[in-house]
């Protein structure tokens, strides 16, 4: 599918900014809400290693029918399942052995979990099959992955069509659309499901406190009565980066606030940070922060082959001045008071850069770092109930403070 850009985006009277005109966006999406599988879990990961190849083998309560696929660039096997539980003894992501360098699993979407198999080298499955129980053992589902070439690779792990990741036309939305009746704050979770973020020296994973804080910011907000809030996860689940972009503009969002934690080779380093977006990045700290989020879709195992040139490139690229004029408003007039008379912040608290999660061209968008998890002292922190809770407030504050500053400004 090709789709063309027909015109650039134009100023509204009331200092919002829409799209002019888009034929259609293709976006990522997943069905409505399921529950796992009646029953159904995942009791335990195991990799071998024996005469050069890779075996990987998952304990199942029940039969399933995986779909296995692979994707290049870099090397991926993709395994997904109905929706499991995942009643492990122990957290086994990052995990790697052989040909897989790297272990992630989740929820993909609902009704799927997902596998992604990080390879050191082209690879393909050279057998699949499923083990019955017997011997006091569960159901075992199991696949060799043996070296190959690149295009061999290519040729034999393509994934059939119902095992691509779906993807819809959704309509813009309207042209022109009049203010909200309240200000609409779109909150999003980083990261999720089989993407776990950055992982904390003590291995908390950043999903688990972008999701915590994100609930509590969402509740503080709604018992204001001021605002409709809209979450784009409120569990944990994958969410690709184009379909963040895609509820924040299919709610009308006035605002909208991604929430993260960070890490850092040293582990002094601590401190709250927000970045806004720039096709310049403020510093090479900022750049490599933006590259690793914007890697997102890959670590879910999203192929982006499924889009034309053309939407990838406006959706990456294509960002208004008047909305990011917004968004710097926020970040640095709004959000970095509040957050610095309440907690640590880091050296150069507002930074910019690509990410894609801000590339909403009419919505203006700010990335929240509440802290680093690399560092022992603030990871606690960041965990405790005693420190959301005073973050949230300030942010919520924050907010408040921002709008009726715009609000006055339209009068």
């Amino acid at each position: 599918m090709s789709l063309i850009l027909k015109q650039i985006l134009a100023y509204l009277p009331h200092s919002r900014v829409t799209l002019a005109a888009v034929l259609t966006c293709v976006m990522l999406v997943g069905t409505a809400g399921s529950v796992a599988a009646a029953g159904l879990e995942v009791r335990d990961i195991r990799i071998g290693v024996h005469d050069g190849a890779t075996r990987f083998v998952v304990d199942l309560s029940d039969k399933v029918e995986p779909r296995v696929f692979g994707l290049p660039d870099p090397f991926r096997v993709v395994i997904d399942l109905p929706e499991v539980n995942f009643s492990l003894s122990e957290e086994r992501i990052g995990d790697g052995a052989g040909l897989i360098s790297k272990l992630r699993y989740g929820l993909f979407r609902p009704g799927t979990s997902r596998f992604v198999l990080d390879l050191t080298t082209p690879a393909k499955v050279a057998k699949q099959f499923l083990l019955r129980p017997e011997g006091g053992k569960p159901w075992r589902l199991v696949l060799d992955i043996q070296p190959t070439t690149r295009a061999d690779f290519i040729a034999s792990m393509r994934p059939k069509p119902d095992t691509a990741p779906r993807v819809a036309s959704k309509p813009p939305p309207p042209l022109s659309r009049p203010p909200n009746e309240k200000p609409v704050v779109v909150i999003d979770a980083g990261h999720g499901g089989v993407d776990p973020g950055a992982i904390g020296v003590s291995g908390v994973y950043e999903k688990k406190i972008a999701l915590d804080y994100s609930r509590d910011v969402a509740k503080r907000l709604r018992a204001t009565g001021l605002y409709k809030v809209v979450m784009t996860r409120d569990r944990d689940i994958f969410l690709p980066l184009r379909e963040r972009v895609r509820i924040a503009r299919a709610a009308g969002a006035d605002l909208f606030l991604s929430l993260h934690a960070n890490t850092h080779p040293k582990r002094a380093t601590k401190g709250f940070s927000v970045y806004t977006l720039s096709t310049r990045a403020s510093d090479k700290e900022a750049a490599a922060l933006a590259a690793l989020e914007n890697k997102s879709d890959v670590i879910g195992g999203v192929d982006l082959d499924g889009y034309s040139d053309d939407v990838q490139n406006i959706l990456i690229d294509f960002a208004q001045a008047k909305t990011n004029e917004l968004s710097v408003k926020f970040a640095r007039g709004n959000l970095v008071g509040e957050i610095g008379q309440r907690a640590r912040l880091l050296g150069r608290p507002w930074r910019s850069a690509g990410f894609a999660v801000l590339k909403a061209p009419d919505v203006p968008s700010v990335l929240l770092e509440l802290g680093y998890i690399s560092n022992p002292a603030e990871e606690r922190l960041l965990m405790s109930k005693a420190h959301r809770e005073k973050m949230s407030a300030a942010i919520v504050r924050a907010v408040g403070a921002y709008f009726k500053e715009t609000q006055n400004a339209r009068l």
